[in-house]
């Protein structure tokens, strides 16, 4: 039993922690458009490698 009064807050911090970098991406528009990639990569002028 005092394993859970270690882990209970560890995770809770862990939880806290995951959620604020959600959103975090959230702010950054990380998830604006997550079906472009998708559209985007069976187009014909689709460059995977492109010249740097």
């Amino acid at each position: 039993m005092d394993v859970l009064g270690i882990l209970i807050p560890v995770s809770l911090f862990l939880g806290l922690v995951g959620l604020g970098i959600f959103f975090w991406m959230l702010k950054r528009g990380q998830f604006d458009d997550p079906e472009g990639d998708a559209h985007r990569i069976l187009r014909e002028d689709y460059d995977d490698h492109p010249k740097s």
